[in-house]
């Protein structure tokens, strides 16, 4: 495995040279967008720090350092006083904690009534199961309780993950969400990305997919939406503060 910092210059650079890639995540990012709430923004895992080109007033933060990095720190011990901000933001990045259920708690806290934790994480359905289970190094544990503290094996770095995670807790274990945090409402759950995603072969595999395909792909996919919860390889959920 690569070292954690050099990690996310890599990415930076397939970000600057994978068109396919690029338009994808901006698509995503028009979509975060439109879920967020007027006011500030903290993002959890900021990473190669494509996010903070389109929302630039947004504190990016990540467990290690690079500097386009706004805060080094752990998502499970956020260091802010309560009700700091109004929207936070986790992209691919739910995945990797070992604890869930504690950043919750965390973020419940840093977060304004009415504040917004805005969510685009890997779903498991029947199609992605075997991409993310076999041609993905990041894995996929299913039989494991995403409530239960060290959830993760954490003799392995941080960019390790368990891509079951978010599809266990809002399906799964939604049940346990909804009892252990009353006050934070699911407004929207969506099952997304059937079709181009898996072709792009994300930061870890080549390309499938010509750019020049991607509007035919894309109208082929508003075709399939009904079949989301067997062809989906996105999970997109925004909670609110009651």
């Amino acid at each position: 495995m690569l070292q954690d910092p050099y990690i996310l210059y890599e990415r930076k650079q397939l970000w600057k040279s994978k068109k396919i890639l690029k338009k994808l995540y901006h698509n995503w990012y028009r979509i975060i967008g439109n879920a967020l709430k007027p006011g500030s923004i903290l993002e959890i895992g900021g990473g190669s720090g494509n996010l903070k080109e389109f929302f630039k007033d947004s504190i990016s933060s990540d467990i290690v350092f690079a500097p386009w990095i706004d805060a080094v720190l752990d998502a499970h011990h956020l260091p802010f006083h309560d009700a700091t901000f109004d929207n936070i933001i986790l992209f691919d990045v739910l995945h990797h904690l070992n604890d869930p259920a504690q950043f919750f708690s965390e973020a419940q806290k840093a977060l304004k009534t009415k504040g917004r934790i805005v969510l685009m994480e890997p779903y498991i359905s029947l199609a992605s199961y075997l991409i993310y289970r076999f041609l993905h190094p990041e894995g996929l544990v299913w039989n494991i309780n995403p409530f239960k503290k060290g959830c993760l094996d954490r003799n392995k770095n941080h960019f390790h993950g368990n891509q079951a995670i978010p599809t266990l807790i809002f399906e799964k274990y939604k049940h346990r969400f909804v009892k252990d945090f009353p006050k934070l409402k699911i407004i929207k759950k969506e099952r997304t990305d059937f079709i181009i995603y898996p072709l792009s072969g994300g930061f870890h595999n080549p390309s499938l997919c010509p750019l020049i395909l991607y509007s035919i792909l894309k109208h082929l996919e508003k075709i399939l939406h009904p079949l989301n919860r067997f062809m989906a390889f996105r999970l997109f959920v925004v909670l609110g503060k009651i």
